[in-house]
């Protein structure tokens, strides 16, 4: 599993121009399912980027968690971030979930952030979106669950 962090000021999706979520401060979640994810995955994930240091504190220093700052989240399942562009011009996406198995550990992940304490905002699995942000720093983290490295 791989899940690219981004921390925002605002966050919103869109699908066909209407907007179905958004959120203020803290954290989208750009989640890439492989076909090789389980239950595992899902709390390393989940456990990682709620306690993931990555807010500021009162001096500026990235010392703070999602868990410390109580700021909002939000999943948007991402299949791309299993693109393979090492041969070609066109990604392969061999190695990622199958739609319905992605879905399945999507709605897993999101419900497990929930039970943390983070009920996310969530993207519509499946169709094109809209995501709109204010990124906050930059800051911009690339986690993978180690049962599966890169």
């Amino acid at each position: 599993m791989r899940a690219l962090l981004q921390r925002v000021k605002s966050c919103a999706v869109r699908v066909e121009g209407r907007e179905v979520s958004r959120i203020g401060a803290g954290m989208l979640v750009l989640l890439g399912i492989s076909a090789r994810d389980d239950q595992r995955d899902v709390h390393y994930i989940v456990n990682k980027a709620v306690n993931l240091r990555i807010f500021d504190d009162h001096l500026g220093k990235l010392n703070l968690s999602l868990a410390d700052t109580g700021g909002e989240i939000m999943v948007v399942s991402q299949f791309t971030l299993y693109g393979d562009a090492s041969k070609g011009r066109r990604p392969s996406y061999v190695a990622a979930a199958s739609p319905q198995r992605a879905e399945e550990i999507y709605r897993e992940t999101c419900e497990a952030f929930a039970a943390a304490g983070f009920p996310p905002a969530r993207g519509v699995f499946g169709q094109h979106m809209e995501v709109e942000l204010v990124n906050d720093g930059p800051v911009t983290i690339l986690l993978e669950s180690p049962a599966h490295p890169a």
